[in-house]
């Protein structure tokens, strides 16, 4: 029996030529993880050398490969044909008697006599190699009962060493066809038609950031993440803050989930169907968080056994509610790419925008658009279209080779297009739900995944730089170089970039973009006014059991995501500093905010904070924080107290943000203060009393220095931050932090724009200087060219 079987208690992951990837990875973890608490479902392989024997046996070998060599290798345009020849040489074999006995046995010894419900999946023996993950090209049958229809699968299997995808993906990986054997495995079925399932990544899938495990899930069979076919949730879990067991889920997003893949009646063979999701459970993340917990502390236990970059596959069984791992394979886009060198994408224009959906990748891409309803219309593609389609599956692999881009109407970011699309490196705007209505075919486009983690299809050819930046001849100064940063979406991809940490985290940017709500508005809610504005509040909070939670969870998870990108460098977050003009664009914002005749010197930053116009606000923003550092264990976060006027208000706030939770040096808290008012500069060793660091906010500082409305046209030219009096100003501030032992840094343009301005900082002494991130690279070249001087005038003044 062992020459044809072998269990999954017998297998290692050695065993890959034996039993392909996919079976031997599965053995391994039944046998090695298990411990750990990984649960995978027992099973066993069909072996390599059976696969020979059949081939053997029916006379297969000689015509296979004669087949082959008609293969045209420059235009494949007999693909299918010869594809479908192969598959019918195999299906038209016939099992030796010994061979379905060994089966057979297997099959009753595994279900304990029983007709059980097994998974039968192909497994090549070069595959999931960490160059060639052969995700997709071959066949899996799921939900089979009974002998006669195993014996079936196994066969069906055997065939699929030859569809059309496999093929085309050995030819394009280099792969000598008959050197490949089919494995089959065979596993206990985990009825996720009746619960979920899904992927994971032990890596976020966009940036190749190693410390996020990214899963996502959908209601029933996990083939509709693969094939495109909904929009899954997604769950971000930090992993140096989940070995801490703290609660590390730093994102989630929830999908909508409009189809459930459940099996039909078909009377032991493999055959599913796609209903309409209730919209109860479209509006019900599949995971709690406790079982995303879980498996992304299995997802790390296996990248961890493996020591590498893992993408894996999971289920939850409806009847009797267990998770279990049902693949691991090596994660194959992101292992070999150099992290030193990155690629920098820039549109130079904009256009009217046809779609939007999730970015995949980070590029710009412009050619023609061709709709494509099915892979058979492979003739209408030309080398560069970008394809815009309802989803893609694994059959579409042969013309994606040749696409400029891939734009879908449906699929996340785990979907088949998804995944393709980061494997051949060309951008994907995945999940618009209208492309192929908005775009049409022949039309001229740019697609656009430069712009963080919505990626936009524009009408026609928008001009665009591409920047090949070398992280590694990028030396950072003694002098901190940090961001300014406030979109979460990009906040992984520049964590790569040569830096100290974020020195200013705009909290405003996630209010607008996430959160939308005025916080009164949500604290209030039973107050308000207008109807409209009180029902489009209800639909964005629905899923919230409390309003105030909306606030607090959304804040959270943008601030969690920034903080995990640069853990464990600090970020330091700037607590709200809209002005009352601003706060009442937001909804539900007019009501609770005054009138005021220049808002910019008015009721804003810290006079907020403990207002009883606002202080009910204020506790939100500081349980967010609160939650960020305590629950989601990212310590690596301060805040900065904005526009604080006097020492009595730092006082007042100060003991404000005690009595909600955030209590200085508790847990490491550091609380910062932004020095952007002349009284801050005159009474900075008073402030530093009570701050444990400063940053200068020059645009304001400069404001006030010249009496100047920064926000004015008129005034414009006269603005500088370069003028002797603001200079002066700055480094009267650093010169007493200096003695105080305060930590002090700036957050402003002049550094970058200005090389004499950032030798002028780094002369006065000063711990860091943060940009936004376009600045950031020639704002590190000027601070160590200052450097670099005062090192030579020091060495002179040795030398004489």
């Amino acid at each position: 029996m062992e020459t044809f079987i072998k269990f999954f208690t017998q297998i290692s992951i050695s065993d890959i030529p034996l039993v392909g990837g996919k079976n031997a990875s599965l053995g391994e973890m039944y046998n090695e993880l298990s411990l750990e608490g990984v649960r995978v479902p027992n099973g066993f392989a069909t072996t390599a050398r059976a696969f020979w024997l059949f081939l053997r046996e029916n006379e297969l070998e000689d015509p296979l490969r004669s087949l082959l060599k008609e293969l045209d290798r420059t235009t494949f345009n007999n693909l299918s044909e010869i594809g479908l020849k192969a598959r019918t040489l195999i299906l038209q074999g016939v099992f030796s008697e010994e061979f379905s006995k060994a089966i057979i046995e297997a099959y009753n010894k595994l279900g304990d006599k029983k007709d059980i419900e097994v998974a039968v999946r192909s497994s090549a023996t070069a595959e999931d190699l960490p160059s060639a993950s052969f995700a997709g090209q071959h066949e899996t049958y799921l939900n089979i009962q009974g002998t006669q229809a195993l014996l079936l699968a196994v066969k069906k299997c055997f065939a699929s060493l030859y569809t059309n995808r496999a093929i085309k993906y050995r030819e394009d990986k280099g792969f000598l066809h008959h050197e490949i054997a089919l494995s089959v495995g065979v596993q206990k079925m985990v009825r996720s038609d009746k619960g979920c399932s899904g992927v994971g990544f032990t890596l976020e899938p966009e940036s190749g950031f190693k410390d996020i495990i990214h899963l996502s899930g959908v209601w029933g069979l996990g083939e509709n993440i693969v094939q495109g076919m909904v929009n899954p949730d997604e769950f971000l879990v930090f992993k140096p803050t989940l070995k801490k067991e703290k609660n590390a889920i730093v994102q989630k997003k929830l999908g909508d989930k409009a189809l459930t893949m459940i099996y039909a009646e078909s009377n032991g063979h493999s055959s599913t169907v796609n209903i309409d999701t209730k919209l109860s459970k479209q509006e019900e993340y599949v995971l709690t968080d406790k079982e995303v917990l879980t498996l992304a502390t299995w997802a790390l236990a296996i990248e961890e056994h493996y020591k590498k970059p893992m993408d894996i596959e999971w289920a939850k069984d409806g009847i009797t509610n267990e998770l279990f791992i049902t693949q691991a394979r090596p994660e194959t886009v992101h292992h070999a790419k150099a992290e030193h060198i990155y690629y920098e994408y820039k549109l130079k224009e904009k256009s009217n925008v046809l779609a939007f959906g999730s970015a995949i990748g980070n590029k710009i891409a412009v050619g023609t658009a061709r709709l494509l309803s099915s892979p058979l219309e492979a003739s209408r593609l030309k080398k560069g279209d970008i394809i815009i389609t309802d989803t893609t599956s694994p059959d579409w692999d042969p013309l994606l080779k040749n696409a400029g881009a891939i734009v879908t109407n449906r699929g996340g970011r785990t979907s088949h297009a998804a995944i393709v699309a980061r494997e051949l490196g060309v951008p994907a705007v995945v999940g618009t739900n209208t492309a192929t209505n908005a775009i049409k075919d022949g039309d001229l486009i740019t697609i656009s995944c430069a712009e963080g983690k919505t990626g936009f299809v524009y009408s026609g050819k928008l001009d665009f730089d591409t920047v090949k930046i070398d992280f590694s001849t990028f030396k950072l100064p003694n002098t901190e170089a940090k961001f300014i940063l406030s979109d979460p979406e990009k906040a992984f991809q520049y964590s790569f970039y040569p830096n100290n940490g974020i020195g200013l985290l705009r909290m405003e940017f996630i209010i607008t973009h996430t959160i939308k709500i005025h916080p009164m508005a949500l604290i209030k809610f039973d107050e308000i006014k207008d109807l409209s504005v009180k029902n489009h509040i209800k639909e964005l909070t629905r899923n919230y059991a409390d309003k105030e939670s909306y606030f607090i969870d959304r804040l959270a998870q943008g601030i969690g995501t920034m903080a995990a990108a640069f853990y464990p460098k600090e970020v330091i977050v700037r607590m709200s500093d809209f002005k009352t003009n601003e706060y009442a664009n937001l909804l539900g914002g007019t009501q609770f905010e005054p009138n005021e005749e220049n808002p910019m010197l008015g009721f804003r930053g810290a006079s907020r904070y403990y207002s009883p116009l606002y202080k009910d606000g204020f506790l939100l923003e500081c349980k967010a924080i609160k939650k960020v550092r305590e629950e989601m264990g990212l310590e690596n976060v301060k805040v900065m107290i904005p526009f604080c006027r006097t020492i009595t208000e730092a006082e007042k706030v100060i003991d404000v943000m005690s009595a909600n939770g955030l209590k200085q040096a508790e847990n490491g808290l550091e609380i910062y203060m932004m020095v952007e008012i002349p009284s801050n500069v005159i009474l900075a060793e008073e402030f530093a009393e009570l701050f444990d660091g400063f940053s200068i906010g020059s645009n304001d500082l400069t404001q006030l220095t010249l009496g100047i409305d920064r926000d004015s046209e008129l005034m414009a030219p006269i603005f500088n931050e370069n003028d002797a009096a603001v200079k002066q100003m700055i480094e009267m501030v650093i010169l007493k932090a200096r003695k105080t032992q305060t930590k002090i840094g700036l957050c402003g343009q002049a550094p970058s724009d200005f090389p004499q301005f950032a030798s002028f900082l780094v002369n006065a002494g000063i711990n860091s200087i943060s940009f936004n991130p376009d600045a950031l690279l020639n704002g590190i070249k000027n601070i160590n060219k200052a450097e670099e001087k005062n090192r030579k005038k020091f060495s002179e003044k040795i030398k004489n």
